[in-house]
């Protein structure tokens, strides 16, 4: 805890492991950056973030700007720990990538060699998928987000629920994004070291680098006090939201850290996963990491692109990458309801760049990481990219907008429900999408999904049905019941899930 105090002595320097690693070489590309940072902070309406650049094998700069809560005076220092989200993805690659140098596992051995209980819906996939396949987005399989996000499902029950999940896509044909696999690669983990995830990486990672502010989950980081608050954007006002718990699928996007502990493990990504004499993996492995495995579609990436202008995108494991003028960069986001993460490097440049922030899906992370590359690998200020990447945002926003009033705007006027109200209550399952319950209760009916998830339903139109949630941030969702010939009410749809009455 008490390793970075100086850093407030000498903001231009960090105290790591090893030792005061001096910044003297970059000062001036420093002071410029940090003038970047305070104004683009505030042009994005960022409530505090923290960045931390790695060059030439050296932590140059770890610093926090602005507050951990915007209705109080904490600041925000290199100390304070925030969800990393998804950039928990490249550790539990690298935790696999352990086990293979072992000789415990093959990225393409087959998971039920290792797994013989593991399920999918089609039974061709279950038996072919291989290990590489649990970390490259390709499998066929849908986002399922659903299954874990404010949801009362055990880590246990989700990987259950895939079973029932039917391909999205043809198997290693298409790509979606796919946390609930992730999950899936921490349950080999564990079958195959004999250690939960969460220890694994605690003892195999986080402690060999000295990561000191790291936790493998939420719960057991609830006792750091020096931690960022989630701030969320509702109706062009930011306030302040809940933590989100990403427990249940740990090795996808559950890590809390500090962004003086991400910069040691930037700096190690860096440096061939090496921590001062030590590899922590083969060479081999850690380019196979960093290998394309699935070619990403240009819609289907970032935005950025617009700008960027790659040639390719892809995904390794654990890593999204594409070419920046005319380098290899490897990169990944985190996003969780109010917290924002980016880590990316280049490693022919030896630059890297992680940053946090605490609004959600603060794209500034994005402008700060190109801005960082262009400073340190390419000695360019020219170019804006937070101007230009707010302006391509903001008309993102503005577009979501638009469709959100159109659709709000197709109310059909003058019309009411097939049924009473209380013809609508009753409970609704699928063997996928679970359980749900509409209650019939002072004269109107109520959703819930999960302890966390819980709706007044008010009339749209027809058979349809406006769910206002009782956390006020989220977006409305709209809600139909369909009849049978017989008009009785028989199933419910909400949010692309069908669930049959009981």
């Amino acid at each position: 805890m008490l390793r970075y105090i100086f850093l407030l002595l000498l903001p231009a320097a960090l105290i790591s492991p090893a030792g005061l690693l001096s910044a003297q070489d970059y000062s001036e590309e420093i002071q410029y950056l940090d003038q970047y940072i305070r104004k683009t902070q505030q042009d994005w309406k960022v409530p505090g973030l923290a960045i931390a650049v790695v060059k030439d094998g050296e932590i140059i700069l770890a610093k926090g700007y602005g507050k951990r809560n915007q209705d109080a005076d904490d600041p925000v220092d290199a100390e304070t720990i925030f969800g990393i989200a998804s950039t928990t993805k490249a550790m539990t690659a690298a935790a696999m990538g352990m086990l293979v140098d072992e000789g415990k596992v093959k990225w393409d051995d087959r998971v039920v060699d290792h797994w013989p209980e593991f399920q999918l819906y089609d039974p061709y996939i279950t038996r072919e998928l291989r290990v590489r396949d649990l970390f490259t987005h390709n499998a066929g399989l849908g986002n399922a987000d659903f299954l874990w996000f404010d949801s009362d499902l055990t880590s246990e029950e989700i990987l259950q629920r895939m079973r029932f999940s039917k391909p999205a896509y043809p198997f290693r044909g298409g790509y979606t994004y796919q946390n609930i696999m992730y999950l899936a690669a921490g349950e080999l983990i564990e079958r195959l070291s004999g250690k939960s995830w969460e220890f694994f990486v605690q003892e195999r990672i986080f402690d060999p680098l000295n990561m000191y502010d790291t936790y493998p989950n939420q719960e057991e980081s609830k006792g750091e006090a020096n931690r960022s608050t989630p701030h969320y954007k509702q109706n062009g006002k930011i306030r302040t939201i809940p933590d989100s718990d990403a427990d249940a699928i740990a090795p996808a996007g559950a890590v809390w850290s500090s962004v003086a502990d991400m910069a040691v493990w930037t700096k190690f990504m860096l440096d061939s996963a090496r921590v001062g004499r030590q590899q922590l993996l083969k060479p081999q492995t850690y380019q196979e990491l960093l290998k394309p495995q699935t070619i990403v579609p240009s819609a289907q990436f970032y935005p950025t692109t617009r700008l960027t202008k790659p040639n390719w995108t892809t995904y390794g494991l654990g890593w999204f990458q594409h070419d920046y003028r005319g380098k290899k960069l490897n990169f990944h986001t985190g996003s969780l309801p109010g917290t924002t993460a980016i880590l990316g490097f280049i490693p022919e440049e030896r630059v890297g760049v992680y940053l946090l922030g605490n609004l959600d899906h603060a794209e500034l992370r994005h402008a700060l990481m190109y801005k960082v590359f262009d400073l340190f690998a390419f000695n360019d200020r020219s170019r804006d990219w937070s101007t230009e990447l707010k302006a391509l945002y903001d008309d993102l926003e503005l577009t979501s907008r638009t469709q959100r009033e159109k659709r709000m705007s197709a109310k059909m006027p003058d019309t009411s429900p097939s049924r009473s109200l209380a013809a609508y209550a009753g409970t609704y399952k699928d063997p996928y999408y679970g359980q749900v319950e509409v209650v019939f209760r002072d004269d109107h009916l109520e959703l819930s999904i999960s302890k966390d998830m819980n709706a007044v339903l008010k009339h749209w139109h027809y058979d349809t049905f406006l769910a206002q949630w009782q956390e006020d941030w989220r977006w409305e969702s709209f809600v139909s019941f369909d009849l049978s010939p017989e008009g009785k009410v028989t199933e419910i749809a909400f949010d692309g899930r069908v669930l049959k009455r009981n």
